[in-house]
């Protein structure tokens, strides 16, 4: 099985993420990879930048090109989880070729900004503008249909260690077998 994340940027996946990563898991990121053909092809990381790069490559390449991509990264790995499925090609492409579990995180607007301004990566808005034609750039792609999927949901308002703990009972859960996927 492979544990997919879906969330609108700064919601909280990467938590997910980390946690998961230690309790064992081999965790893949699909903004990764388009921050490696970035770099691949020269080209530098801003918001606006990046966002081409993932539409051009869908067209050069289809679709489900980041997901068949990933998909390569964790062949024969036991527990494995995919961050940052943004569209329904990209999911039906997993769901194709394995058993998946879709998690979604969510936040609120204003507190993803906050925390993304608070993260600083290079390709993080700096702006309310720029949040937000992030925003509907993710959405345009499928972004909103995919977290409506979700076989479960987080809901990340509070502190990280929040969603960490609510993060490790859920995989507990799911270890020991718990049918309602923790």
């Amino acid at each position: 099985m492979i544990f997919c994340i879906t969330g609108m940027p700064g919601s909280g996946k990467s938590i997910i993420s980390e946690t998961a990563r230690s309790l064992g898991f081999k965790v893949v990121n699909m903004g990764d990879v388009i921050r490696e053909e970035a770099t691949a092809r020269g080209i530098a990381k801003t918001p606006a930048t990046l966002g081409a790069l993932m539409l051009k490559l869908r067209k050069e390449e289809g679709n489900d090109v980041v997901a068949k991509r990933c998909l390569a990264r964790i062949r024969n790995e036991r527990l494995s989880l995919i961050e940052g499925v943004r569209s329904m090609d990209e999911l039906m492409y997993f769901k194709k070729n394995s058993k998946v579990c879709l998690v979604a995180v969510h936040a609120s607007p204003e507190t993803r900004f906050e925390r993304l301004l608070k993260r600083g990566r290079p390709d993080d808005p700096k702006d309310m503008d720029t949040f937000r034609e992030r925003d509907l750039r993710e959405l345009n792609v499928g972004l909103g249909s995919v977290i409506a999927l979700a076989d479960k949901v987080f809901v990340n308002e509070g502190t990280v260690e929040d969603l960490q703990r609510s993060v490790k009972k859920f995989f507990e859960g799911i270890r020991r077998g718990d049918k309602g996927l923790g």
